[in-house]
């Protein structure tokens, strides 16, 4: 499995998510077969049948962020060269067909949250300005057709 490289924000928020999902989630499913097999006879039982899938799920959603948690490299912002748009760094661009301004954090598929201005390394944005140096432009390839970004600066803070 390869490495995931994340923020120790990122690395203590998806920690405190498998704990919760660990202990209140696994301890409330429990509870919903444990109440669905009081019901009775179990071949014919709809809400057993649904809290068994639901067990399932999150059993493979533990699981999951194990593995990630398992193989997770966690990067020390300090460390991080803003020569050029890496992992980590802010990036702030134009687009130049509309003249747009956004400012974008580049973060791993598990840290990213648009709202927040934190876009995947591996999304078509992340990936069509990774490696820009400050004044380079950037085509990048998205679903609605090919859009040119303008590098206007790069940082960490």
């Amino acid at each position: 499995m390869k490495s995931t490289y994340l923020t120790q924000e990122g690395y203590d928020k998806l920690r405190s998510e498998l704990d919760e999902l660990k202990t209140t989630e696994r301890g409330r499913i429990a509870k919903a077969i444990a109440e669905a097999r009081e019901k009775g006879d179990l071949s014919e039982n709809a809400e057993y049948d649904a809290a068994k899938d639901a067990q399932g799920m999150l059993e493979m959603k533990i699981n999951e962020m194990e593995k990630i948690l398992m193989n997770a490299k966690i990067l020390d912002e300090t460390q991080i060269d803003t020569s050029k748009v890496v992992l980590l760094t802010n990036v702030k661009m134009k687009n130049r067909k509309s003249g747009k301004v956004v400012t974008y954090k580049i973060v791993s598929e598990s840290e990213a949250d648009l709202k927040a201005g934190k876009i995947s390394v591996t999304s078509p944005i992340g990936e069509g300005i990774l490696g820009k140096k400050k004044g380079e432009v950037a085509e990048v390839k998205t679903p609605a057709g090919v859009i040119e970004f303008e590098i206007l600066d790069i940082s960490i803070d």
